[in-house]
C-alpha cells in the first residue's frame, strides 16, 4: 500500500489539474463566442418545465442575431410568435392575436437570458461562473446582478466557441430549455432582418 501511495498522489494531483483546465474552458468559450461572433443565426428547441411536474411545453423556430442588441426571434411550432429586436425597441408579434406590442430595448432586454448572446458586456449584468462539463459541453453559470430580476440562473453550455444549450430558471419554479439546433456564426443577414412593420389590421399595444 505504502509503495502505491506517490502513483495515487500523481493520479491525484493530474484529476485536480485536468478538472480545474475542463471548468475553465467554459468562460473562455463564452469569452471566444463574445469576442468572435458579431452574428449568427440558426434553429432551435425549446421545452417549458415547471415545478408541478406537468409534460412539458415544447416549441421550435428559427433566430437571428447581431450586436449590439439585434435579435430576430421566431416561434413557429405549435404557436407564431415573434420578437424583433433593432436595438432601440422591442416587438412582440403574437400572430394568433393579430396583436404588436412595443417596449424599449434596455427595459426588456437589458438584464434577460437574451442579453448574453445581443448585448456588449457580459460582467455588466451577469455573475459568471464555471459548472463543470456534461455531455460534451463546458458548463457556465450567469447569475443576475439585479436583485429585481424575474430569473435565477441561466446555465449555458458551449462547444467549440459556440453557445448550444442555455437554460434558464425563473423566479416561479419555471425551466426554459434551449436547445440550438443549428447555429452559425457570422452568416450574410439581409438589411431588413431586425426591421418589424406591423401587419395592417394588428392591435399595436405600446410605444
Amino acid at each position: 500500500m505504502g509503495n502505491n501511495a506517490p502513483m495515487r498522489k500523481i493520479i491525484l494531483i493530474s484529476a485536480l489539474l485536468f478538472s480545474g483546465l475542463a471548468s475553465a474552458a467554459g468562460i473562455d468559450q463564452l469569452k471566444a463566442f463574445w469576442a468572435n461572433t458579431h452574428a449568427a443565426q440558426g434553429t432551435f428547441a425549446q421545452s417549458v418545465a415547471t415545478k408541478s411536474g406537468r409534460k412539458p411545453q415544447n416549441s421550435s423556430g428559427s433566430f437571428a442575431l447581431a450586436r449590439p442588441g439585434k435579435l430576430r426571434w421566431s416561434y413557429e411550432k405549435p404557436y407564431n410568435l415573434m420578437l424583433v429586436a433593432d436595438g432601440a425597441k422591442l416587438w412582440t408579434y403574437d400572430a394568433d392575436l393579430n396583436q404588436v406590442t412595443i417596449s424599449k430595448m434596455d427595459q426588456a432586454l437589458g438584464a434577460s437570458p437574451a442579453a448574453l448572446l445581443t448585448g456588449e458586456s457580459l460582467d455588466r449584468h451577469f455573475t459568471l461562473t464555471e459548472a463543470g462539463a456534461a455531455d460534451g459541453l463546458e458548463i457556465v453559470d450567469a447569475t443576475p446582478k439585479a436583485t429585481d430580476s424575474t430569473f435565477v440562473r441561466v446555465r449555458i453550455g458551449l462547444a467549440k466557441n459556440l453557445p448550444r444549450l442555455m437554460e434558464v430558471q425563473d423566479n416561479f419554479g419555471q425551466t426554459t430549455t434551449l436547445l440550438f439546433t443549428e447555429f452559425q456564426p457570422n452568416p450574410a443577414l439581409a438589411k431588413d432582418t431586425f426591421r418589424f412593420v406591423p401587419p395592417k389590421g394588428a392591435d399595436v399595444v405600446g410605444e
